[in-house]
C-alpha cells in the first residue's frame, strides 16, 4: 500500500493501476474455469494442427470454431507459443484437457494480450475533459475512468475467472472509439474494421460508426442550424473508408472465399437453431417476455384455461439451449427479435444523423446500440452487457445524468454475470470483487459530482439496495428450501427479471437523455 501510495503522488498512478490489476488476475489463476477454458483449448488444437480448410469444419470436438477467421488466426498465433508449455493440449482429439501447464499459459495468454486494452484505457483518458478534475490525483476523471475501465468487476470474473479474451477485444474497441475522438476517423475504422472479424457479436454496434463517420467525416461541413451541408459531401474519404472495409474483409474471408466455404463459415457464425435464451435468460427483455408467458401459464392453470396436456415440456430454464414455444404469448422467432431490434436502434441513429452531438453523441449512438441489441437480440448471452458497460464509463466522468446511467447499468448487469460463478470457493471472491468496484464507482462519482444534485433518486436507491436481499436469497436460503429440487431454476429466473428491470430502465433513461439533448450546434462546442 505504501508503493501505491508513492506512485500516485509521484505522478505513476496509471501503472500503479494497471500493476495492482495485474497482480491481482495473476492470484485468479487456481479459480474455477468454465467449459470456455475447453473451447479455446480446442481452437488452439484446431488451428495449429489441421489446414485451413478444415478449421470451420472439424466437429470432434463439441465446441467447433465459431468465430471469424482473425480469432482463428489470433488462436493460430498463440499456438504456436503454446506448445512450448505442453504439446499435448493441441491434440484435436484430447478433449478436455487440462493440464497445469495447459491452465498455465491459457491463463497467462489472457493476461499477456490484455497489453492492448491498457493501451486503449491509456489513450480514452486523453480524450477526457479535464476541467472538472480535483485537488488530489484520485478526485480527476481520467483516474477514476481508468480504475472504472482496468478494474472492471464484470471483465474481471468473465476473462479471468470463466475465461475469455474480451479484455484483448475491448481493446480494440477502446482504441478506435479513441481514435475517433482524436479525430483519426481512418484508423478508427480500420480498427473497427478489424475487430469484426475478430469478434461478430461487434456487428451490433456497426450502424453507430457507419452513420457516425459518413456524417462526421464523409460531409465536412453543416449548415449554421446544425443540419447537413448536402454539397460537402467529401467522395475521396467515402471510398477510403469503403475501401478500408473491403480491404480486412477480403484479408479475413478471401481465403474461405477461395475454397469455396464461405457459406460454412457463416453457418457457424450466425447459428439461429440454438433457440431464443441462452440456459440462463440474458436480463432483457425477453427474460421479462419469457417471465410474463410463465406466470399466465400458472394462471391459466389454475383457472383451467388450458389444459396441462397440450402445454410444451420444454423448459427455458432447464439449463439447455433449445428451441422453445411459449405457451401463452407468442412464440418469437429470429426475424421477429432482428425487426424489434432494428426498430430500437433507429432512433438513436436517427439522433446522430440530424442531432449531431460531437464525439460524444456518437459514443452514446454506440452505447444505445449496445443496449438496443442486448435488450431484443436473438440468443443473446449475459456476458454481452459489458459491450455497453466499458464505454459507458467513458460517459461517466462527463455528465452528472450520464454519471447516474452508468451506475444503475453497471450494478445491474454485474450483478447478472453472478450466475456465471457458481462454484462455492468463488462465491467469496465474487462478492468481495464487486462490492469493492460497486462502492469505488458510487463513491468517485459522488465525489466528482459533488456541486450537483444526487445520482439517485429514492427510487433507484431502492432498487440497487434490492440486489443484497436478492443474493441472500438465492445464495444463503434458497438452497435449504424443500423447493430446491422442484424448482431449481428459480434463483435464475429470479436474478434475470430483476435485473432485466434495472437494464430495462438504464435504457431508457438513456434514450429519453438522447432524444431530449439539444444538438451539439446550440450547446458548448465538443
Amino acid at each position: 500500500m505504501a508503493a501505491f501510495g508513492f506512485a500516485l503522488g509521484g505522478g505513476n498512478w496509471f501503472s500503479a493501476l494497471v500493476l495492482g490489476v495485474t497482480l491481482l488476475k495473476c492470484l485468479l489463476i487456481p479459480t474455477y474455469h468454465s467449459t470456455d477454458f475447453e473451447v479455446h483449448r480446442n481452437w488452439l488444437a484446431i488451428t495449429h494442427s489441421l489446414p485451413i480448410s478444415q478449421w470451420y469444419y472439424e466437429a470432434t470436438s463439441e465446441w467447433t470454431l465459431d468465430y471469424p477467421p482473425f480469432f482463428a488466426w489470433f488462436e493460430y498465433a498463440l499456438s504456436h507459443v503454446a506448445r512450448y508449455f505442453d504439446e499435448e493440449m493441441l491434440n484435436v482429439h484430447n478433449l478436455n484437457y487440462a493440464s497445469s501447464k495447459t491452465l498455465l499459459f491459457q491463463r497467462f495468454s489472457v493476461i499477456f494480450t490484455d497489453a492492448l486494452f491498457v493501451y486503449a484505457v491509456h489513450e480514452c483518458c486523453k480524450c477526457i475533459d479535464a476541467t472538472k478534475a480535483g485537488k488530489e490525483v484520485t478526485e480527476k476523471p481520467k483516474f477514476i475512468l481508468s480504475v472504472l475501465l482496468l478494474w472492471n468487476f464484470g471483465l474481471l470474473i468473465v476473462d479471468h475467472i470463466h475465461f475469455q479474451y474480451n479484455g484483448f477485444l475491448f481493446g480494440l474497441m477502446l482504441l478506435s472509439i479513441a481514435r475517433l475522438f482524436q479525430k483519426r476517423h481512418m484508423e478508427g475504422a480500420f480498427l473497427f474494421a478489424a475487430l469484426l472479424h475478430f469478434k461478430h457479436i461487434y456487428l451490433y454496434v456497426a450502424p453507430a460508426y457507419g452513420i457516425y463517420l459518413l456524417r462526421s467525416y464523409c460531409f465536412t461541413a453543416n449548415k449554421p442550424d446544425g443540419s447537413i451541408q448536402w454539397n460537402s459531401f467529401n467522395f475521396v474519404r467515402f471510398i477510403s473508408l469503403g475501401l478500408i472495409v473491403f480491404l480486412v474483409s477480403a484479408l479475413s474471408l478471401g481465403p474461405f472465399l477461395a475454397l469455396n466455404q464461405l457459406s460454412q463459415v457463416f453457418s457457424r457464425l450466425f447459428p439461429f437453431k440454438r433457440g431464443l435464451c441462452h440456459a440462463y435468460w440474458a436480463p432483457n427483455f425477453w427474460a421479462l417476455y419469457n417471465a410474463l408467458d410463465k406466470v399466465l401459464t400458472v394462471i391459466g392453470l389454475k383457472l383451467k384455461l388450458l389444459d396441462p396436456n397440450k402445454i410444451p415440456k420444454a423448459s427455458m430454464t432447464s439449463g439447455l439451449v433449445q428451441q422453445f414455444q411459449h405457451t401463452v404469448l407468442p412464440s418469437v422467432t429470429p426475424l421477429a427479435t432482428l425487426i424489434c431490434t432494428l426498430v430500437a436502434i433507429l432512433p438513436s441513429i436517427f439522433c446522430l444523423w440530424f442531432k449531431p452531438q460531437g464525439s460524444r453523441g456518437f459514443l452514446r449512438c454506440l452505447i444505445l446500440c449496445a443496449l438496443s441489441s442486448f435488450m431484443f437480440g436473438w440468443h443473446v448471452h449475459e456476458k454481452a452487457i459489458l459491450l455497453a458497460v466499458l464505454p459507458m464509463s467513458l460517459l461517466s466522468v462527463g455528465k452528472a445524468g450520464d454519471a447516474s446511467i452508468f451506475l444503475i447499468l453497471t450494478t445491474t448487469g454485474h450483478y447478472s454475470l453472478f450466475p456465471l460463478l457458481f462454484t462455492a470457493p468463488e462465491l467469496p471472491i465474487k462478492i468481495l470483487l464487486m462490492l469493492l468496484f460497486t462502492i469505488y464507482s458510487i463513491s468517485s462519482l459522488k465525489t466528482l459530482f459533488r456541486k450537483e444534485k444526487p445520482l439517485f433518486n429514492w427510487m433507484e436507491t431502492f432498487y440497487l439496495l434490492g440486489l443484497g436481499p436478492l443474493e441472500v436469497f438465492c445464495e444463503f436460503v434458497f438452497p435449504f428450501t424443500s423447493w430446491k429440487l422442484k424448482y431449481s431454476f428459480i434463483p435464475l429466473l429470479l436474478t434475470s427479471v430483476y435485473c432485466a428491470v434495472g437494464i430495462t430502465y438504464a435504457w431508457f433513461k438513456l434514450y429519453v437523455s438522447v432524444l431530449t439533448d439539444p444538438p451539439v450546434s446550440k450547446t458548448k462546442k465538443q
